[in-house]
């Protein structure tokens, strides 16, 4: 991709939903890209939406965390939906399949390897060509995935560093006799993820003809089980034996007395200036692909980040390094235009990291979940916002709007009553109109918080591992009346 973009998202007020495609329902587990995405897009032009937020869209390691990936390129393929694989004519039989989990990835296995049988003998010579050229289009990043992907396999799924020697050094002669040994698996891997970029791309397509806009998620890290990571080495701080010399997180704060280890792998960022940012500029490419624009997760990473040594078991003991963001960004804006970013700047920000953001322009982050309990000088107060900002009432980190009503102290909730004007409806709908009534040009409400759903629906708990990533709806919760209530407001506050 080397045309220039111009980010226009906040050429006027906007109104979005947050929801992931993994919460879209997927009937007996046939997959999220299909009718269900389509009817998705529709529930948002319908309402006046013009913004669906979702979170990164990449394969995820056990924990089913997509801000840990196997790749920051490639899509999850769980995701693909194997009905549309059949009106294509690529599965001979249509898909039928009760199970989920373990016993659905098998059967999905099978099916994708049977599309791909159907696909080299029915496809149209339109279709082959479209996967000749997505194949050389992705050729930097897609050779790296597909061969990570399949020695993962081939190895059980341990991570890389204990692959052995030649294959965790990515050795060229022992690369060279996998690329013969694993050939199928290669071109499997090649056609998978070409079947979830060819679905998306008509996703997409058919969302900016219903004028909704898709709005990405890209992490600053990179998990250290990654293509990324394996095959480019020199662009991470690991030692010989490909284990972190330090490591991602944040220091101790209000509300970590030990801050957070996240554990990945820290960018040797005198490495990637020194190529002009070749990596970063190919990250950007693909997820432009996919997205109308980005959400910067951590962004303030990007002006200093906390430096942990990898054998520290907590955060306490790291220290802050500046990093180069001013000349990334420049680099960047030197190639695509203007950014499609928004900057993630919860939590304690500095001056600099204000600076770096206002620098380029970037939109920040308001979270009314933050507002309230320290006064009326709370950036997050509705009184506080600017309108080169996105509000939302809640995020997929925090508890469901309802949920964090119910679960605050009577104080608490007295402060937000009285702010709000003593409301008389009912939770969340008065959060949800302080939002969409904020000077923000774009405001984002969680699908739950729609759907006025307890914490017993929340996407994620941080901090915990058991029980995240695995929320998802039913269509019979969208009735009517929400479907009027939030179109009336969305027209009521000049986002429609």
């Amino acid at each position: 991709m080397n045309q220039k973009i111009k980010a226009e998202v906040l050429d006027k007020r906007r109104a979005g939903i947050l929801m992931h495609p993994t919460s879209l329902p997927a009937g007996e587990g046939l997959g999220r890209l299909g009718e269900d995405s389509f009817r998705f897009v529709d529930f948002l032009a319908d309402i006046g939406a013009t913004v669906w937020q979702m979170l990164p869209l990449g394969p995820t390691l056990e924990n089913l965390s997509p801000y840990q990936t196997l790749s920051v390129h490639a899509g999850n393929t769980e995701l693909i939906s194997l009905r549309r694989l059949f009106e294509w004519g690529w599965l001979s039989e249509e898909p039928v399949c009760e199970g989920h989990d373990g016993q659905w990835r098998g059967y999905q296995h099978e099916q994708l390897c049977a599309a791909r049988r159907g696909f080299m003998e029915r496809a149209s010579q339109e279709d082959r060509d479209a996967y000749s050229a997505f194949v050389s289009r992705h050729f930097n990043w897609l050779e790296d995935y597909v061969m990570y992907q399949a020695l993962k396999v081939h190895h059980n799924g341990l991570p890389w560093w204990e692959w052995g020697k030649p294959l965790r050094d990515c050795d060229s002669r022992a690369l060279a006799q996998a690329q013969e040994e694993l050939a199928d698996e290669l071109e499997q891997g090649r056609f998978e993820q070409f079947l979830f970029y060819h679905q998306w791309y008509q996703i997409k397509d058919y969302a900016n003809q219903r004028g909704v806009l898709l709005f990405g998620d890209m992490p600053i890290f990179v998990a250290h089980d990654s293509a990324e990571v394996w095959a480019r080495r020199d662009l991470f701080d690991l030692d010989e034996s490909g284990h972190p010399r330090t490591v991602a997180g944040v220091p101790p704060d209000y509300f970590s007395e030990t801050g957070q280890r996240w554990g990945n792998p820290q960018y040797d960022w005198d490495r990637m200036q020194a190529d002009g940012f070749i990596w970063w500029k190919e990250r950007l490419a693909s997820q432009l692909e996919l997205f109308d624009f980005i959400r910067i997760d951590h962004f303030r990473g990007f002006e200093a980040y906390w430096s942990i040594p990898a054998h520290e078991e907590t955060a306490i003991n790291g220290h802050w390094i500046k990093a180069p963001g001013e000349a990334l960004f420049d680099a960047l804006k030197e190639r695509y235009g203007e950014l499609p970013f928004v900057a993630e700047d919860l939590g304690i920000i500095t001056p600099e990291v204000d600076a770096l953001r206002e620098r380029y322009g970037l939109p920040g982050m308001k979270i009314l979940q933050f507002a309230f309990g320290s006064g009326p000088e709370n950036p997050y107060l509705c009184h506080n916002h600017e309108k080169n900002t996105v509000v939302y009432t809640g995020t997929h980190d925090n508890n469901t709007t309802l949920g964090w009503i119910e679960s605050s102290t009577p104080e608490l909730v007295n402060e937000i009553m009285d702010y709000l004007g003593k409301p008389v409806e009912p939770m969340p709908w008065p959060i949800i109109r302080t939002a969409l009534a904020s000077v923000a040009k774009l405001a984002v409400i969680p699908l739950q918080d729609i759907l006025a759903l307890d914490g017993r629906h929340r996407m994620n708990t941080p901090g915990t591992s058991e029980g995240n990533w695995e929320w998802r709806f039913d269509w019979d919760w969208v009735n009517d009346e929400t479907r009027r209530r939030m179109s009336h407001l969305i027209e009521l506050y000049g986002r429609k």
